[in-house]
């Protein structure tokens, strides 16, 4: 059953039109001429808040974006069980021959807290919690639910280490990665300060940017991490 195109994305690409595609129609003429050679792949979480392209404001063709609820990657398996993630990964890497893979995680992700909270189905085929408990391996680096009140901060963090993990049981992946012609990154953005925390090998640290303006940075000093 059809109904009318929805009105804020025919708004939203009548702007296209007049902003960005006229502004940048050299650059899409180009990228149709001899295709896509983004440099990094961002494996990312469906939530409409965390947008990778938004967020880290990049032009058409400089990200290639595979997009699931919780940004998850499972691990490798050699059964031939076919995956979206699994099928963007192979072409990221193979084809395309990125150069980074970043895991963009995030706070407040609704499928991490529908595991952590094990509460009944959300949906009747209850697709996401079968989802959801591939981050069962995490649980254990996120330490016990009891402590400093920070779980789902810990868990939702633990989940990206956990498939930065699982990234290196694909053995195209962790071929590449030993060369050094890949490397693999884990980021973790805060959805109400706007703060992104890099992953150092041991933690989580604030990304170092040059400040924006000495009063976004003290709001971001309020809000802590």
């Amino acid at each position: 059953m059809t109904s009318e195109f929805p009105a804020r994305l025919i708004e939203g690409y009548r702007d296209f039109l007049a902003g960005r595609m006229a502004t940048e129609r050299e650059r899409y003429r180009e990228l149709a001429r001899r295709g896509q050679s983004p440099a990094v792949m961002v494996i990312g979480c469906c939530d409409s808040r965390v947008s990778p392209e938004v967020i880290f404001d990049t032009h058409p063709g400089e990200l290639f974006v595979v997009r699931n609820i919780a940004n998850l990657v499972p691990a490798y398996t050699p059964d031939g069980v076919c995956h979206g993630v699994f099928a963007a990964l192979e072409f990221a890497v193979q084809v395309l021959k990125v150069r980074h893979i970043v895991v963009l995680g995030h706070a407040r992700c609704g499928g991490i807290r529908a595991f952590a909270e094990g509460g009944p189905p959300l949906s009747p085929g209850d697709s996401i919690h079968k989802w959801m408990s591939l981050i069962a391996p995490a649980v254990e680096l996120a330490g016990p639910p009891e402590g400093d009140g920070d779980y789902l901060t810990r868990l939702e963090r633990a989940s990206i280490v956990m498939s930065l993990d699982n990234l290196l049981t694909f053995p195209y992946v962790a071929e590449a990665v030993r060369g050094s012609r890949l490397f693999l990154h884990g980021a973790y953005f805060d959805v109400a300060t706007g703060r992104m925390f890099v992953h150092d090998g041991i933690g989580f640290t604030p990304m170092k940017v040059e400040p924006v303006s000495s009063e976004f940075e003290q709001s971001l000093g309020k809000h802590g991490n």
